[in-house]
């Protein structure tokens, strides 16, 4: 119980830092296209300031979604036990999709301005497949971490 719960924090943590990320950068590739300058140096403190500040509202967004996704894709994968990988990349990238979605369905507002773009909308889905990836990986059984799942496919 403890490596499902270590990897389910860890997958909400590494997919609340690069979701922050992509944020961050679609936000400010809105500014530069307004005509404003963007350097490196901006891009880099926007993504401190985005991953230090989101967490009150994405953090959450993520954890929930996350909540639903891999619990979903535990009932599925205990059936079909060999799409166990495909299973939670995919219940990542879903769950963090439909949260957004849902959102904007039920509650009428988007919590996440890039996500109102399909562009924006696929980046969060893809930060959510990485953290499903980043949960089976860590909670693969017999492993170690998943280091052996790691070492098999080299």
């Amino acid at each position: 119980m403890g490596k499902i719960i270590g990897g389910y924090i860890i997958a909400v943590l590494a997919t609340y830092l690069v979701g922050a990320a992509l944020i961050s950068q679609a936000n400010l590739a809105n500014v530069a296209a307004m005509g404003a300058t963007v350097d490196w140096a901006t891009r880099m403190d926007a993504m401190l300031h985005d991953a230090l500040h989101m967490y009150e509202i994405y953090l959450p967004l993520v954890a929930v979604s996350f909540l639903i996704a891999f619990t979903a894709a535990a009932l599925v994968i205990r059936q079909l036990p060999s799409l166990r990988l495909v299973g939670y990349v995919l219940a990542g990238f879903v769950g963090l999709v439909a949260i957004h979605l849902l959102m904007k369905a039920v509650l009428g507002l988007t919590g996440v301005a890039p996500t109102r773009t399909l562009a924006g909308l696929l980046g969060q889905g893809c930060a959510g497949a990485l953290g499903g990836y980043v949960f089976h990986l860590l909670t693969s059984k017999g492993t170690k971490a998943g280091v052996a799942d790691i070492q098999a496919d080299n």
